[in-house]
């Protein structure tokens, strides 16, 4: 069993609080919930006591420095995640790292570089990567049914600008790197690795990006059109357009349904997602499997897929003429 310790204690926090919790009342215990560090002993505490959780620690550097801490999610803001990343490796936990995964590709080629030199497993949790919907619809797109896919849309958008860390750009605030992220990742496991990209952006007051619009490009003729945002409220939907029909997924960000339309617009086939509990245990259980065996990465979101989201979104952001304090 790996002891688990949340960095944070905030929403995507507790879900991840709730998804562990919800694993273990099912049986499954390749995880303890067993601490959680706040900027506060209070709210260290009250998060602990909510969950069942052993320890509750008001600052990182104190759970760090409990021996007993195996794995570390860290869900704190992107702006945050490279340098307590690096202060778990240095303390020899593994790190299981909310999306973005870092601000920039160089950030999270230190982070790799670090992990491998400790033999330490560091993984993104985006969690679309590890969900069996992925693979299902994979199977579904090579069985035929849709003939050859050839282009795809996606978008994901919410009303979320009046959270702080999205409008500071000392925050690496913005719409790309928090919800941007998820079309992104989308596309290229459908299409593979995009070999051009072509990106605008309307920016904030404060020069943070509101709303984003990608075009990935394919040498093979494919294409991918992509729209973020956190200023409006967008259906979620991903399409993907096939010679002789389309496949659409409901909600690129926890997809729950394919529904596939032949060449006449007709339904042929729907298929929902499987039973999750939250959707987050995919990933725990993954990077706990991934220690157990000694790993340093885990297969659903390899070291090299991580570092090329974040070249991709280095370059967006080069096109966007946008960059970051904290650079």
């Amino acid at each position: 069993m790996v002891r688990l310790g949340i960095l944070g204690a905030g929403k995507i926090a507790h879900t991840m609080a709730k998804t562990v919790t919800m694993m273990n009342q099912k049986g499954n215990h390749q995880i303890s919930l067993y601490a959680v560090a706040a900027r506060s002993s209070e709210r260290a505490e009250a998060f602990a006591q909510m969950y069942g959780i052993e320890k509750a620690y008001g600052s990182y550097e104190e759970m760090l420095a409990d021996e007993a801490v195996q794995l570390v999610y860290i869900a704190t803001p992107h702006s945050h995640h490279y340098a307590q990343a690096m202060q778990c490796l240095e303390h020899g936990k593994h790190v299981l790292c909310e999306k973005a995964f870092t601000v920039n590709a160089a950030q999270a080629d230190a982070l790799m570089t670090k992990a491998r030199e400790n033999g330490l497993l560091i993984t993104e949790a985006i969690w679309t990567r590890y969900q069996p919907m992925r693979k299902m619809l994979l199977d579904l797109l090579d069985s035929g049914i849709i003939g050859t896919p050839r282009m795809l849309t996606a978008n994901l958008c919410y009303a979320i600008e009046d959270k702080v860390r999205l409008t500071e750009p000392a925050l690496a605030g913005g719409a790309l790197l928090d919800v941007g992220v998820y079309p992104l990742n989308f596309a290229e496991m459908v299409f593979g690795r995009a070999d051009d990209v072509k990106a605008s952006c309307v920016k904030s007051d404060k020069g943070v990006d509101l709303c984003d619009s990608i075009t990935l490009t394919w040498k093979d003729g494919k294409m991918a059109v992509l729209n973020a945002g956190m200023h409006c409220v967008s259906d979620r939907q991903g399409v993907i357009y096939g010679s002789n029909g389309f496949v659409m997924v409901e909600n690129i960000n926890n997809p729950q349904a394919f529904r596939v339309f032949d060449r006449n617009y007709q339904l042929i086939q729907e298929i929902p997602c499987p039973a999750q509990l939250t959707g987050y245990e995919y990933e725990v259980m993954e990077a706990a499997q991934c220690i157990e065996a000694g790993k340093n990465q885990c297969p659903s979101m390899p070291h090299e897929e991580t570092l090329h989201m974040m070249q991709l979104m280095d370059e967006i952001r080069r096109q966007f003429q946008l960059v970051y304090p904290c650079e």
